[in-house]
């Protein structure tokens, strides 16, 4: 007699053959991140891709292997304004980083090499 399922409400956690998809997802994902790595893409599509596979990859292990899939609705709305918040801030202070980099003294210049 167990007392964990108090008022007969059943908990779905997840079954083995799901948790084996996800990670066989994580893992696909971690494998074309390093495809791309040897791959020599313009800049900035390499950011968009590598990105995007890792707000990929950091859902499903949210979602799945701490189980937030499966909580209640007000758990989840309390990580969504964090989320928020956490990408109006960036957006805040990612301009400063350019600003920065005028800061920066430059790099030396050498002199050629004297030939005989």
């Amino acid at each position: 007699m167990s007392t964990h399922a108090a008022g007969g409400e059943e908990h779905f956690a997840g079954s083995t053959k799901l948790f084996i998809s996800v990670w066989v997802w994580l893992l696909a994902l971690t494998g074309i991140e390093v495809y791309l790595g040897y791959k020599h893409l313009p800049v900035v599509y390499m950011l968009v891709i590598l990105m995007g596979a890792s707000i990929i990859k950091a859902a499903l292990i949210v979602a799945y292997f701490m189980h937030l899939r499966f909580e209640r609705l007000p758990l989840v709305l309390t990580i969504v304004p964090a989320l928020v918040i956490c990408i109006c801030l960036l957006l805040v202070f990612f301009p400063d980083s350019f600003r920065s980099s005028a800061l920066r003294s430059p790099a030396p210049v050498q002199a050629p090499a004297e030939t005989h």
